[in-house]
């Protein structure tokens, strides 16, 4: 048994091993290749994050979805890069909008450079991103608009907030499945389509990776109250004290609007107030940690990754299934 990528996916067949680490190993010579340019500045910014390392999740998924047909057939690593590289593209916009000081254990893009850079870098991924996404042919191109779409209307959302009447929960986990869940669904999409494995498993990888992707990102909404390092590579309770309700605080609210508790309102009350105070942020993430909301988010979280786990059963068995069905336990355990 051979873990495999700082996600920390074990592995126990050989050749699956084999497979899988090759892929990866290619995948980061593609990510270094295209985020080069003839400009060394662009080059430096570029590469930041790509060596800042990262759990490299998505081309991980592709290369386990492509055992389901050719695992070596030439479309398969190209697709991995493209999916990280937009991934990484939304990180640096991500960072510039949140105002986060940190991504991945460094100095994120917008604190070392500027807000400007930091945008221009990220734009400069997706173009890289289409490039290599145009060689792939005119079907992956379509999926990957597709998705790039729901991944933007996603923010959008959450930039919005929910319409009158719409349940906050609902509409945060909408959210989530257009920011998170489209471009998860799309690496596994990927790596099922260019392996040419049968439409059908193509679609029940596409339905894993969406229910992953929500899982993933609720983990990390856990992670960034519960723990007590930067473990999820930022520093603990960003979102919070940026004022970005995810889901430990919105199942918060849910309680306050059904039980009316008073410690429940102070509490959000609390989260309210100027959390950029490090006493008053301390004191918040204190309490949320010990709140039944934060269980409840736990919950949903094991939820979606048992949702996940399920739409894999019509997928016959073998030693990449089970790497799947593992990795739906490993997205639970980081949530604790």
């Amino acid at each position: 048994m051979t873990v495999v990528g700082p996600f920390g996916l074990s592995v126990r067949d050989q050749a699956l091993e084999a497979d899988v680490q090759a892929g990866l190993a290619a995948v980061e010579e593609g990510l270094l290749e295209a985020t080069k340019s003839e400009v060394p500045f662009i080059t430096e910014a570029a590469q930041h994050l790509v060596r800042a390392g990262g759990k490299r999740f998505r081309p991980l998924l592709v290369m386990l979805a492509a055992q389901f047909g050719d695992p070596y057939a030439p479309g398969v690593v190209p697709s991995a890069v493209v999916v990280e590289l937009t991934h990484l593209a939304t990180l640096y916009h991500d960072d510039v909008m949140d105002e986060a000081d940190v991504r991945r254990g460094v100095a994120s893009a917008n604190q070392r450079w500027g807000n400007s850079v930091a945008v221009l870098t990220g734009d400069f991924l997706f173009a890289r991103a289409s490039h290599t996404l145009a060689d792939l042919g005119p079907e992956a191109v379509r999926i990957q608009a597709e998705a790039f779409e729901r991944l933007v209307t996603g923010q959008i959302l959450e930039t919005a907030g929910p319409s009158d009447g719409r349940d906050p929960v609902d509409h945060y986990l909408e959210v989530l499945a257009g920011k998170t869940g489209s471009l998860v669904a799309v690496a596994c999409r990927f790596g099922a389509m260019m392996s040419g494995a049968d439409e059908t498993v193509v679609d029940v990888l596409t339905q894993y990776g969406e229910r992953l992707g929500v899982a993933f990102q609720l983990a990390d909404d856990v992670l960034d109250i519960a723990s007590e390092s930067t473990e999820s590579g930022k520093t603990p309770g960003t979102d919070l004290r940026e004022g970005i309700p995810t889901l430990p605080v919105l199942r918060l609210r849910e309680r306050v609007a059904r039980l009316g508790l008073a410690e429940d309102v102070a509490l959000c009350e609390l989260l309210d107030s100027d959390l950029t105070d490090d006493a008053r942020h301390a004191e918040a993430l204190a309490r949320l940690r010990v709140h039944p909301a934060l269980e409840q988010a736990r919950r949903d979280t094991v939820r979606y990754a048992e949702e996940a786990r399920a739409a894999l059963a019509p997928l016959p068995e073998c030693d990449s299934k089970a790497s799947l069905v593992e990795l739906c336990d490993l997205v639970v355990h980081r949530a604790g």
